[in-house]
């Protein structure tokens, strides 16, 4: 049986937690932390903060929150959006966070991939790739919230990533992003059957059931929830039950 992690992911502009439909027209939707604690409670395995903003800023603007949130959450953590160095990494490492997130600093130069899997170890380091469809079973890696192209195929980025010392693969679809449509199936098992490192499938989440998809038919080792959690459409404690109804592993716990 497959084992997957559910995880939570908390799009953060400024001191708001967010929600958009392919990675724009955000909506706020209240304070990062209280939602943090309630995905804790119903049981996540992990959460994952993203600093949406930080790359158009030249900053990342989560150390506060991510402070508030280790006194409090006991699952780890992964924070990105703005690191562009192995000092940077150190920072957000130090407040609190488990793994750090890199996407756009880590196309303008990929040894920061290595340089920080060197200092911290490669569990540290979560490749963060944005993916856009550009022709039948191809897709490029955006930055910058999905909005400027980068010219690489997402398979050969993982592949390179991975080589350079990323631990995991945070796989978003930007096509699937905020539609509620399920994530795309093709896309993921593509990245899944390419490396050996975890992959977490993100984009897409609408009901329960599309966990067991991505995870049955595209191998993926972990999904990351939004809008179905923001939107209380279902509970984390919901979701678990359906990927243990469809015999997949999960791991039984609530944090009370």
């Amino acid at each position: 049986m497959r084992s997957v992690r559910l995880i939570a992911r908390l799009d953060i502009k400024g001191p708001n937690l967010i929600k958009g439909i392919h990675l724009e027209g955000l909506r706020v939707i209240g304070s990062p932390n209280e939602h943090a604690l309630r995905y804790y409670a119903q049981g996540a395995d992990e959460l994952i903060y993203m600093d949406c903003v930080a790359s158009l800023y030249g900053r990342n603007n989560l150390r506060e929150i991510v402070e508030g949130a280790a006194k409090d959450v006991f699952v780890p953590m992964t924070v990105g959006g703005g690191i562009r160095s192995v000092e940077d990494a150190g920072e957000v490492l130090r407040c609190g966070a488990d793994k750090v997130a890199v996407n756009t600093a880590a196309v303008a130069n990929p040894t920061l991939i290595s340089d920080i899997a060197q200092r911290f170890g490669s569990q540290c380091v979560v490749l963060s790739i944005e993916a856009k469809q550009i022709g039948p079973a191809r897709w490029e890696a955006y930055t910058d919230g999905g909005r400027e192209r980068t010219g690489l195929d997402v398979v050969e980025w993982v592949r390179r990533g991975v080589a350079l010392g990323a631990g995991e693969i945070l796989l978003t679809s930007v096509d699937r992003e905020g539609t509620r449509r399920g994530f795309d199936i093709d896309l993921v098992r593509s990245v899944t059957a390419e490396v050996s490192v975890p992959v977490i499938a993100s984009g897409g989440m609408g009901k329960p059931e599309d966990l067991v998809t991505v995870a049955q038919q595209a191998e993926a080792d972990a999904v990351a929830m939004a809008d179905i959690l923001h939107y209380q459409r279902a509970t984390v404690g919901d979701i678990r039950r359906a990927a243990e109804a469809a015999g997949l592993t999960v791991r039984k716990h609530e944090h009370a």
